[in-house]
């Protein structure tokens, strides 16, 4: 529900506060006061596109702001906080959201949602859930298939809604089916050549046999086998060195020696080094049989190994290059049998998605059938509702016929809605567009509204000139139902007929000024003698005419009647 709206150099409108709250507001003034504008600013909180031309003249800026009142845990104030913005708790499980709109006059705008600048889908995404905005142009979107059927959804409300939730999911399903099913086969070349690639790497990478980190280790050998005459040399010159099998001194000769010495010396304090040369004995020892080793498998490995291992590096390398290194080819064998089998199977697969789409099909179809069904049933109770408040409406010989026929299929069903006129007996029903002047149309609009509203309403309902083209005992009807639209609903609604304002809990008058070069204009709540007058002048165009006052008591006395 809107609390109030704030409009600043907006239009010819200056600095002017509307407050709104529960009940039906009307807004009235006379022509060129601006009370359009009520309805633009009211636009642009709903994240309408931004006109600079609505900026007043003189003025830098347009501002808008206004305050809404929402449920603390409801789909609008969890949208708000996804933008960020946050919510004045004010009790009953209710809070207060700010939301306000600046149009530069260059023609740039900025959103806030919450205290929080946000793009302006925010404020659309917020609109869809907090207002339905009914003017000429939406009227006319009433004529769209798109917009009856979504109406008689709305009524429908959970048999409907049950049954259109079960269809989705059921098409979803059958559109999943057939869409993987015409991959599959649109693919089927593509898939059959990969899979005779994926066989051919797998059986060269198997051939290979490789293992993590191979290529590294075969490295290394390889460059230990090239060099093996160097490596010799300095083994064995390192082996003579530690211990001389050609009598030649050596390390350990030299070692021993001087052993020998410390013994003879006989001295207690060269015990520790004693014990020092003894060890480096026993390492030189180990360390020259160790060369030993080393050198006897220098002797057994030749160029015949050599060879060996350079074959096994190349096969390697080959690998490397064709999947990018040896550890992308090892994972492939590890994942491409699972691959392959996959592919292989891809007509058993085919096979089983064309059984599995024809048990989705015949779930669909059942699926459509009872939604079918339901919006039928929706259809009859609704067409009846309508033609009853078309009669209330002046329309007394009128019958709304909503009509539910085979259509194309869609995630919306298969059912075509039309809504039917048929204005007085005899006559054929025929499209609203064609069988409804501009007058009628917006009762129509308005008589499904209300209905509507009894399943499915909706916080705030905005009327621009809902009343066009009618008068007399029709506008008294309108208002009427716009009373009995704002007993579950906010209704905001911008009238030029006194017949409708007359029924509003709350009467805001858009007053023009001009002081010979400036034009501005105001809003005024009216309430006693004010609101009379306004009603006279809406009556007659003279606020202080007596026939016209005693006319605008008798239609406010009329609207007061339960």
């Amino acid at each position: 529900m809107i609390e109030q709206v704030r409009l600043k150099d907006l239009g010819v409108i200056a600095d002017a506060t509307l407050p709104m709250g529960p009940g039906f507001t009307a807004v009235t003034g006379e022509t060129g006061a601006g009370k359009t504008m009520v309805v633009t600013g009211l636009g642009l909180l709903m994240g309408q596109r931004a006109d600079s031309g609505t900026v007043r003249s003189g003025a830098a800026q347009a501002v808008v702001e206004g305050i809404w009142n929402v449920e603390a845990d409801g789909p609008a104030a969890g949208r708000v906080h996804e933008a960020g913005g946050d919510l004045e708790p004010v009790g009953d499980g209710r809070s207060e959201l700010y939301l306000s709109r600046t149009i530069q006059a260059e023609g740039r705008s900025r959103a806030a949602v919450g205290g929080r600048a946000a793009p302006a889908g925010v404020l659309v995404d917020l609109a869809a859930q907090l207002v339905a905005v009914h003017g000429q142009s939406d009227q006319l979107r009433l004529t769209s298939k798109a917009a009856q059927r979504d109406a008689l959804d709305r009524f429908g409300g959970d048999a409907v809604g049950g049954a259109l939730a079960a269809y989705r999911e059921a098409h979803a399903a059958w559109g999943a089916i057939q869409r993987e099913l015409s991959r599959l086969v649109d693919e089927r070349d593509q898939r059959r050549g990969e899979a005779e690639r994926l066989r051919e790497e797998l059986a060269e990478i198997e051939a290979v046999a490789p293992e993590p980190g191979e290529d590294q280790r075969v490295a290394a050998r390889a460059e230990r086998l090239a060099n093996a005459e160097e490596l010799r040399e300095a083994a064995l010159a390192a082996r003579e060195a530690l211990s001389s099998e050609e009598g030649a001194p050596d390390v350990g000769a030299l070692l021993a020696d001087a052993t020998r010495a410390l013994e003879r010396a006989g001295d207690p304090a060269l015990a520790r080094v004693r014990e020092q040369l003894a060890d480096l004995i026993y390492r030189a020892s180990d360390a020259a049989v160790e060369l030993s080793s080393y050198l006897a498998d220098l002797d057994e490995e030749g160029p015949q190994e050599l060879a060996a291992v350079e074959e096994r590096r190349a096969a390697l390398a080959a690998l490397a290059r064709r999947h990018g290194s040896l550890d992308e080819a090892i994972a492939l064998q590890d994942t491409g049998s699972a691959r392959l089998a996959e592919l292989d199977d891809d007509g058993e697969r085919v096979e089983r998605l064309r059984q599995d789409g024809d048990a989705a099909r015949e779930a669909l179809d059942r699926a459509a059938g009872a939604l079918t069904a339901a919006r039928r049933a929706a259809a009859e109770a609704l067409g009846e509702a309508a033609t009853a408040e078309l009669h209330a409406l002046a329309m007394p010989d009128a019958r709304l016929v909503v009509d539910v026929s085979p259509g194309s299929e869609s995630a919306h069903g298969h059912d075509e809605i039309a809504f039917l006129l048929a204005p007085h007996p005899g006559a054929d029903p025929r499209p609203v567009a064609k069988g409804a002047s501009g007058g009628e149309l917006s009762r129509v609009m308005l008589a499904i509204e209300v209905v509507v509203a009894q399943t499915d309403p909706v916080p705030t309902f905005i009327f621009d000139e809902v009343d066009a083209g009618i008068g007399g005992a029709a506008a008294i009807e309108v208002g009427r139902r716009l009373a009995r639209l704002a007993e579950s609903s906010q209704v905001i609604a911008v009238t030029h007929l006194a017949q409708v304002a007359a029924f509003a809990t709350n009467h805001l008058n858009v007053v023009k000024s001009s002081d010979g070069s400036i034009t501005a204009s105001s809003v005024t709540r009216l309430e006693g003698d004010a609101r009379e007058a306004e009603m006279a002048r809406l009556l007659s165009g003279m606020a202080d005419s007596d026939a016209a006052l005693t006319h605008a008591r008798e239609l406010l006395s009329l609207a007061a009647r339960p």
